[in-house]
């Protein structure tokens, strides 16, 4: 086996309510598995673009359950820790439905706040064009130590390092998700995000190509931008190894479920589409929106794709 793309971030146990009901007034929550990077993860292996998925989780009930997950989906166990010192992350979401999603983690010196610098090895990395991660682990040390680690290595063998940065106030205060964010955009290719993702970062452009244009000046080349209902956009200067200009797309109409893990799949869409060769920007994006809309319409961030013809 030869991946093309490393992944790297946070496994979890999500669990949803059962009513759309505030997390104070919910009585009985699904356990589910989470974690943005994981989801990008289990969606390349569904789009027979399996990678290296580099995790940590405790050796607690809830990490077999993930483990078993992964296993389940087809990734390689290759880079997924146990912990035998922490558990696992959780994560309660409210089930308000006139609100926005709000999590409560039991995250406290949890695996994934121990990942370790120099897990992944050299050779590993000499062997993929495509390093994935996700903004979560930069909120803790030796975790945020770990994934400096990882990038600056993964630069040294070109790859090309891919962001998908999920805000979680949560886990933050605003200035430390700025300064960290900030310190390592000089040091991404290609970012993903939404406005709400943006916004605690300081950057507020009006409209997506203003926040493309704040992003591309803080260091990465090419952005994708989601936009809920409006859709999404795309955006790469000339530093870009394909093609340079801006882009959006309406996305497509479908008969939604679930739309947990959405942005993971269109992340998921981004490297697919890149590393499948494809240089045109909007070719990227329209293939991103379909791997989104397909997910949509089963439930569950890892559920199957109902049909990989409709989105390859």
């Amino acid at each position: 086996m030869n991946p093309s793309v490393l992944v790297a971030g946070e496994t979890l146990v999500d669990f949803l309510p059962e009513s759309d009901t505030s997390l104070e007034e919910t009585a009985a929550f699904t356990r589910n598995p989470g974690g943005a990077p994981a989801n990008v993860a289990v969606r390349l292996a569904q789009l027979d673009r399996t990678p290296w998925f580099w995790t940590r989780v405790g050796t607690d009930p809830f990490g077999d359950f993930l483990v078993d997950v992964l296993a389940d989906q087809g990734v390689p166990d290759r880079f997924v820790e146990r912990d035998a010192e922490a558990k696992t992350t959780l994560a309660f979401v409210s089930g308000d439905p006139d609100a926005i999603p709000r999590f409560t983690f039991y995250r406290h010196e949890t695996a994934d706040t121990r990942f370790e610098p120099g897990r992944v090895p050299d050779e590993v990395l000499a062997s993929v064009d495509w390093v994935v991660l996700g903004s979560v682990l930069l909120a803790s040390s030796p975790s945020r130590e770990a994934v400096t680690d990882l990038v600056e290595r993964a630069r040294s063998h070109d790859c090309t390092v891919v962001f998908d940065l999920n805000a979680r106030p949560e886990l933050w205060s605003d200035a430390d998700f700025e300064r960290q964010v900030r310190r390592l955009l000089p040091s991404v290719d290609v970012v993903k995000a939404s406005s709400e993702d943006l916004a605690p970062a300081g950057i507020t452009g009006d409209g997506p190509m203003a926040l493309a244009a704040e992003l591309h000046d803080l260091g990465p080349h090419t952005v994708f931008l989601t936009r809920g209902e409006l859709g999404s956009a795309a955006s790469s200067t000339d530093a870009a190894p394909w093609s340079a200009g801006e882009t959006t797309h309406d996305g497509y109409a479908v008969e939604a479920v679930d739309a947990t893990g959405a942005g993971d799949a269109f992340t998921a869409g981004v490297v697919d589409a890149l590393a499948d060769g494809t240089r045109d920007l909007d070719v990227m994006l329209a293939h991103a929106n379909a791997v989104a809309a397909a997910s949509t319409t089963r439930a569950g961030g890892m559920a199957a794709l109902p049909d990989l013809d409709t989105v390859v």
